[in-house]
């Protein structure tokens, strides 16, 4: 069994432990398999991406359709709902550590191929964007488990380009398309270092409620897991 992490481990992501680096510290001590990015490498990826929008020196929106949307630890400027087409929210990513076990993984959000998904566009004004986007690098890019891009989202004030996190479907731990009933199960039981899965499905699913937005996947997962012994 791997050693527990000497750091203090959070109990959520927030701005101080992202800019500890204590997500790196807890996956590079919890799973030696796992290729924990250098900020070095973090920084080249953020670049190569602005660049290749001609986004560098503007501000700079990014898609939130999970825990972004209900902790994005990050500092916006402003905030709307948004649809992007191509892609849909779904439980596709395994960790066996922030919301599971080695023995007991647990799963987490990434955008996969096709469909349509509402969230959260947040704009990070210009003078905050090397800051605020080096945050979100050390969050959602630990292990390249998510591919960052450019996608278009339609809002009520007009379209945005902003910057998504898709699942990198080359990843060892891409889950792909599970069923109905092993998501539910897997997110009834499944608890990490970060907190229960349950917690982070529930969080999200509520906070799509309170901006007014329908997913009728998580909410016949929501039904389904209701239905799930505790094991």
């Amino acid at each position: 069994m791997s050693e527990v992490p000497t750091v203090a481990e959070p109990t959520a992501i927030t701005r101080e432990s992202l800019k500890n680096g204590v997500l790196q510290r807890m996956i590079a001590a919890g799973d030696p398999t796992a290729e924990v990015l250098s900020f070095e490498a973090l920084a080249e990826s953020r670049r190569a991406l602005l660049a290749a929008e001609g986004a560098a020196g503007g501000d700079v929106w990014v898609f939130g359709y999970g825990s972004l949307i209900w902790n994005p630890a990050f500092h916006f400027v402003e905030r709307r709902t948004g649809l992007i087409h191509g892609w849909h929210r779904r439980f596709c990513l395994w960790t066996s550590l922030g919301r599971g076990t080695p023995e007991r993984p647990g799963l987490v959000l990434g955008l996969d191929r096709g469909g349509t998904c509402r969230g959260v566009v947040f704009r990070i004004a210009a003078a905050a964007v090397e800051e605020e986007l080096d945050l979100i690098w050390r969050r959602e890019m630990v292990t390249a488990s998510y591919t960052p891009r450019w996608v278009t989202a339609a809002t009520s004030e007009g379209p945005v380009r902003a910057i998504a996190f898709t699942i990198n479907r080359d990843q060892p731990r891409y889950a792909g398309r599970l069923s109905e009933e092993e998501t539910a199960r897997v997110l009834a039981r499944a608890h990490g270092q970060l907190g229960s899965c349950q917690e982070y499905f529930r969080s999200t699913l509520d906070h799509l409620v309170e901006l007014g937005i329908r997913d009728h996947g998580l909410e016949a997962l929501r039904r389904r897991i209701t239905t799930i012994e505790p094991g």
